[in-house]
């Protein structure tokens, strides 16, 4: 039993390592959208956990992963409580889907629910919480805007990408995983 936790608590630790550097390497590149948005691929680690350990793992990855980016931030943290309460989420929903039958055809319906989780929370969290934080002098019609056509579509293809890449290397790494 104890190891088993041992091998749980080393697996995390490497994966929101990885998180955080990739992260870290998304926020160098300085590829933005909007000016706020960075394209990056630092929840891959936390989708492959979610697959091969459960859904928390997958969350713990994507709580570390904000924690450790908080030392470096220039978003006073509410940049990476954005990115917690999106992609953890987003990470949540794949993982409790995926782990009731792990099958291709259910990791795909995982990952395009998740996709969506991330657009539905992404707009709410957004519309509610992070852009009255940044913006708050904007009307709600300029953050509705921004939200729904900035905010949602980036998401989307975020989402998409990052499905398809869990895809072409999530059983190559499941094998070293488990």
């Amino acid at each position: 039993m104890r190891n088993s936790r041992v091998n749980f608590i080393v697996k995390v630790g490497v994966f929101s390592a990885a998180a955080f550097i990739l992260q870290l390497i998304g926020s160098m590149m300085s590829l933005k959208v909007a000016g706020f948005l960075e394209i990056e691929i630092s929840d891959l680690p936390a989708i492959i956990m979610s697959f091969a350990l459960g859904p928390w793992a997958g969350v713990l990855v994507e709580l570390i992963k904000n924690l450790l980016h908080l030392t470096v931030t220039s978003t006073g943290g509410v940049g990476e409580f954005a990115n917690f309460i999106m992609n953890g989420s987003s990470v949540l929903v794949c993982g409790l889907v995926y782990a009731h039958h792990k099958t291709k055809r259910n990791a795909e319906l995982a990952l395009a629910i998740s996709v969506v989780t991330l657009i539905l929370v992404g707009i709410a969290a957004n519309l509610y919480i992070m852009l009255p934080l940044y913006m708050p002098d904007a009307d709600f019609n300029t953050k509705f805007a921004l939200t729904l056509y900035t905010i949602a579509p980036f998401n989307l293809c975020k989402g998409t990408a990052l499905s398809v890449i869990s895809m072409l290397v999530y059983k190559k790494i499941s094998r070293l995983i488990k």
